[in-house]
């Protein structure tokens, strides 16, 4: 399949990629991924695998895109839960909101 990353076009196959990612060892996934064999790996991380380019020159968006055309099983990072209030005067105050000013 062509695909364009980093403004580059790429000739990928599903086969080509399991053989370039076998004995790479995963980062720690902190945000989007794909599943390769049995391994979560970092999108930047397959992404800089497969086109042997710099990190910076591509986007996560890029390389998911590529990778979910090729059948591959892609996960995007944890959705961030907003910060709990302290204890529970601090949850009240919350949830009256600010006083007016007269």
């Amino acid at each position: 399949m062509r695909c364009v990353i980093a403004r580059f076009p790429f000739d990928l196959t599903k086969s080509g990629v399991l053989e370039s990612m076998k004995g790479v060892k995963p980062e720690p996934v902190t945000g989007e991924s794909v599943i390769i064999g049995r391994r979560h790996y970092p999108v930047k991380q397959v992404g800089q695998v497969i086109t042997r380019q710099d990190r910076r020159d591509f986007s996560a968006g890029e390389v998911l895109r590529a990778m979910a055309r090729l059948g591959f099983t892609c996960r995007t990072g944890p959705e961030t839960a907003p910060a709990p209030v302290g204890g529970p005067l601090q949850r009240a105050s919350a949830l009256l909101g600010s006083p007016l000013s007269v």
